[in-house]
Formats: C-alpha cells, structure tokens, sequence
C-alpha cells in the first residue's frame, strides 16, 4: 500500500510540473485581434 501511495504521489508531483511548464511555455493568451460589430439600435418612436 506504501508503495502505491508514493507512486501515486510522484504522478501528482509529475503532472503538476508539466500543467507549470505547459502554462508558461505554451501559446496561452487569447488572439489579438479587433471585432467590430454593429448593433441596431431601437428607435424611440
């Protein structure tokens, strides 16, 4: 039981390494780019 416990712990210390390393080397940032988009204003009449 000792043994799963201290697999299952270097799993975790392994997978929060790599979401660290993803999260500051992978392409995260959302896409810079201009929307315009026209919305129709109701009249008052």
């Amino acid at each position: 039981m000792g043994k799963l416990i201290k697999y299952l712990f270097y799993v975790a210390v392994l997978l929060v390494l790599f979401l660290v390393g993803y999260s500051f080397l992978g392409d995260l940032s959302a896409p810079k780019s201009t929307i315009v988009e026209t919305i129709p204003m109701p009249s008052n009449g």
